[in-house]
């Protein structure tokens, strides 16, 4: 399908022959990852915030407990207010992605066309929107069509991360051997050749993990807040509700966090059947994504990032047990925390077992036994900590708790960018992995001499 109006911007831009850029000391592909890193910081909040603002509203007209609605909003105050910031970041990753790479943005523009911008930014207009109503038509936010209109924009902007994630994970694949080949930038693809490329069996657990981790970290983000803002509250109601607010936080955040390492497996389970060949890939000791995903494709500290994040997720488990250990200090039966503890200890010698140099023995499957095994800890430890909590006394956390918090919130910001920074980087030599044309240097575009003039200008 042809849109003069695309073939004629296409034209234009490679007539441009914008020479190839090398930004000093970071090089292109750091400066292109730290901008989208900055970017992604911003966006999992929003969409982690968008889906939990209407949802605790909610909770809150059906419980009368108006600690849910400051919470509610709280964190659609701080979309509201930061919304500008990760748009303007996300403009800037376009202009470098553009300026570093113009054929692989025109290809993937073109590819994707339907799905992005069409629909993807027809989620985004509704988005804003139904937040809008959500967020400011009346002052009452627990009328039921502001929280609808809530749920809504939640929706809308999970369908956006949906389509992202679908070119995302097309970047990281190619299609696979022998699949969904590149367009030339040209022509637009129709609406199949674009739900080809989107729909995978990595996009799907991606999807999968991507949704909870967006609904995880923001949650820690939350204790964090709550642990900071704890120490400079005046009023004895504001201790009560950052106290509050911060256990929350942890049991919201470690829900989410226990799907976290199944759907990370199973991406990662899908990438190795990807089963690029050497003969498939022109580049010459290119290894598949997910050879370089787990180190085989190189010896560099980025090729090796999955066994630092696995690090990093075992700490974030036995951090997590920890706060809910020392935050169950509040039961007037300090004796409620004996199972907490007990749990917190399997989990955290199990995750230790996992990251350990003997973590293979006494067979191979030893080390995710041992991560099932502290998934399952964890979860009795939650659910000893929910079910004491009925009985908590708010207001007066020490130190080492709010220390805690403060420690998950920044682990799981960095867990977050690191998984981005991982994915990305499995895609290397590539921009668009096993596509020829398409490397992670900078590019220039083809000169015009080599064009050849698309049929509907």
């Amino acid at each position: 399908m042809e849109f003069p109006a695309v073939n004629f911007l296409y034209l234009v831009l490679q007539e441009l022959e914008l020479p190839s850029i090398e930004f000093p000391y970071l090089g292109t592909r750091g400066l292109v990852g730290i901008v989208m890193l900055i970017h992604m910081f911003f966006a999992t909040l929003f969409v982690g915030y968008a889906i939990g603002s209407p949802l605790l509203q909610m909770w809150s007209v059906r419980t009368g407990n108006p600690r849910f609605e400051r919470l509610a909003h709280a964190i659609a105050r701080f979309n509201v207010l930061t919304f500008s910031v990760g748009a303007t970041w996300a403009v800037l990753f376009l202009v470098v992605l553009l300026g570093f790479y113009p054929r692989v943005t025109t290809a993937l523009f073109t590819n994707f066309f339907w799905f992005f911008p069409v629909i993807a930014m027809g989620a985004m207009a509704a988005t804003l929107w139904l937040f809008y109503i959500h967020y400011y038509r009346a002052k009452n936010r627990a009328l039921p069509r502001n929280i609808v209109a809530g749920a809504a924009a939640g929706f809308f902007i999970w369908v956006w991360m949906v389509i992202l994630t679908g070119v995302d994970t097309f970047m990281v694949t190619g299609g696979g051997p022998g699949g969904q080949a590149v367009p030339s930038g040209a022509e637009v693809s129709s609406i199949g050749a674009a739900l080809d490329s989107i729909v995978s069996p990595m996009w799907l657990t991606q999807v999968i993990h991507r949704t909870f981790g967006n609904l995880s970290w923001p949650a820690y983000a939350v204790a964090a807040w709550a642990a900071f803002k704890y120490a400079g509250a005046k009023s004895e109601e504001d201790k009560t509700f950052y106290d509050w607010a911060g256990s929350m936080g942890v049991i919201w955040g470690t829900v989410f966090l226990l799907l976290q390492p199944l759907g990370g497996f199973a991406t990662a389970y899908v990438m190795s059947r990807v089963s690029y060949q050497p003969g498939d890939l022109s580049v010459p000791g290119a290894a598949g994504p997910y050879d370089r995903l787990v180190g085989a494709g190189g010896d560099t500290f980025t090729s090796n990032l999955l066994h630092v994040n696995l690090i990093m997720v075992v700490a974030l488990f036995v951090l997590s047990s920890m706060a809910m250990y020392l935050g169950a200090g509040r039961h007037p039966d300090r004796g409620g925390r004996r199972p907490i503890q007990f749990f917190g200890l399997v989990a955290a010698v199990a995750g230790l077992y996992s990251i350990s140099p003997i973590a293979d023995w006494p067979f191979l499957y030893m080390r995710y036994i041992m991560i099932l095994i502290m998934v399952l800890a964890t979860l009795g430890a939650l659910v000893a900590y929910v079910r004491s909590r009925g009985r908590f006394s708010y207001g007066s956390p020490n130190g080492s708790y709010r220390a805690v918090l403060l420690s998950l919130g920044i682990l799981a910001a960095v867990v977050t960018l690191s998984m981005g920074w991982m994915k990305s980087n499995a895609r290397i030599p590539y921009t668009i992995y096993g596509q020829p044309d398409y490397t992670v240097e900078s590019e220039q575009p083809v000169p015009p001499s080599e064009l050849q003039e698309p049929s509907g200008l």
